[in-house]
């Protein structure tokens, strides 16, 4: 098998591929806000005013002039007169002068001349009796008016200017770029996009990924397999897997091992979709006909055929015209594995999303020790339990549990919660030592 002589990284082979894959313009779609959920920007979002677009109480309490309340404590508070109360959704029909207050809700419009709202814990009433002009007392403080009001407020903790409240443009200023091209919207962006009344926003189309699964012993899952056959496993986990990286799957189904056949069909599947995955049988002829009919698709063809990691060393990958084409191993995990380390990338940079962008990891403690073989990559997949403090209440951190198992073993892989990366220049890993792992 000469294609194994010279071996290149992960890191390395994926540099290479993505070197000949032309720059691409993604295809953008236009999309209802509440759809987008893990969609991708196609463009930058602009805020086209400010939020809030008014000053906003960030608490229950009093909206009142911060220097009234200079000074103030508990053995010497200060003395403010409520005039009103601040309607919900609404601005308030008054202005504060100095020595006054107004009763106000979380969320509320700040009213004139107020600058700061004093929380309602900070405060206590006062009542006086005062007669109003038509002789009658109403110690109602949403009725209240300037000058008619018997209810005063003892504020006990002084305030800035600005604490609990909420400024013009604090959040977002006008023109403000909220959410940059290539970003995936999470719950978060769709609620500050709903804030500022974008009810429909530009995203990428996602990409059509095929997928072509081939050997003369693979059937369909439905089917009653006889001595020697087993059910298509690869198809449906890949098509989960492109599906969750944002692409669009397009399953071909099962082609036996016969060049012409998986010529014709991948031929097709990479005229109709913008990559192209192909798993291979597990004998070394059926990955040397997969290369061939790779290459027969276009320039400039199979780029690598080996990778040096575990699993999946019989990867191929490839460009034919200006598309990428994955060939992966037979066997499930394997192909699992390899698919999230070369076709999920190849789906984020169809989309537009960043290379460099964070993976979700976490810190756990090894139990077991790991051998591996120097010069090559390994990724094991690991059990995550919490590591439990002496009295068993209390999680201090992970334990990371091995699964050991052979590659077409795909329970094995379900079982796991992560992937944990031995580099190249290692021997193994020992038990108790804090390895990063990669969430599945």
């Amino acid at each position: 098998m000469p294609e194994f002589l010279t071996l290149l990284s992960p890191d390395e082979a994926r540099s290479l591929l993505f070197r000949h894959l032309p720059d691409l313009q993604s295809a953008a779609e236009k999309l209802e806000t509440h759809l987008a959920l893990e969609r991708v920007t196609a463009a930058p979002v602009r805020s086209p005013h400010p939020l809030p677009e008014f000053p906003r109480s960030t608490v229950d309490g009093y909206a009142v002039h911060a220097g009234d309340t200079f000074g103030a404590s508990d053995s010497l508070p200060a003395y403010l007169k409520v005039i009103g109360e601040v309607p919900m959704g609404d601005e308030a029909q008054f202005t504060l002068a100095p020595g006054e207050a107004a009763i106000i809700h979380t969320g509320g419009m700040l009213p004139e001349g107020a600058n700061a709202v004093v929380m309602l814990e900070n405060t206590q009433h006062v009542q006086r009796e005062e007669r109003k002009e038509r002789g009658e007392n109403n110690n109602s403080p949403g009725s209240c008016v300037r000058g008619r009001c018997a209810l005063e407020i003892e504020v006990l903790r002084a305030v800035a200017d600005g604490e609990n409240t909420l400024r013009v443009g604090e959040d977002v200023t006008e023109g403000q770029i909220v959410i940059p091209a290539g970003a995936r919207i999470r719950p978060a962006e769709i609620g500050g996009l709903m804030a500022l009344g974008i009810t429909h926003l530009r995203v990428a189309t996602k990409p059509k990924v095929g997928i072509i699964s081939s050997g003369d012993e693979i059937v369909h899952p439905e089917s009653d397999p006889r001595p020697g056959q087993v059910r298509d496993i690869n198809s449906y986990t890949l098509a989960a897997l492109v599906t969750r990286a944002g692409g669009a799957p397009v399953l071909y189904g099962i082609v036996a091992d016969k060049l012409a056949a998986l010529k014709t069909l991948a031929a097709r599947a990479l005229t109709e979709c913008d990559l192209v995955v192909i798993t291979a049988g597990s004998s070394a002829s059926a990955r040397d006909m997969t290369a061939e009919a790779i290459s027969s698709l276009g320039s400039p063809g199979v780029l690598v055929h080996g990778v040096n990691i575990r699993p999946g060393k019989p990867t191929i990958l490839a460009v034919c015209d200006g598309k990428a084409l994955i060939g992966l191993p037979g066997n499930p995990v394997s192909a699992l594995v390899v698919a999230w380390l070369f076709v999920v990338p190849l789906i984020e940079r169809l989309l537009g999303l960043p290379i460099d962008r964070p993976r979700t990891t976490l810190m756990a403690k090894l139990t077991i020790n790991i051998p591996s073989q120097a010069g090559r990559e390994d990724w094991v997949a690991v059990k995550l339990t919490p590591r439990l403090e002496q009295s068993g209440s209390e999680i201090t951190g992970w334990l990371a549990e091995p699964v050991f198992a052979k590659s077409n073993l795909i329970f094995s892989l379900a079982a796991a919660d992560g992937l944990l990366r031995i580099p190249p220049d290692a021997t193994g890993l020992s038990a108790g030592e804090v390895v990063e792992v990669v969430l599945m």
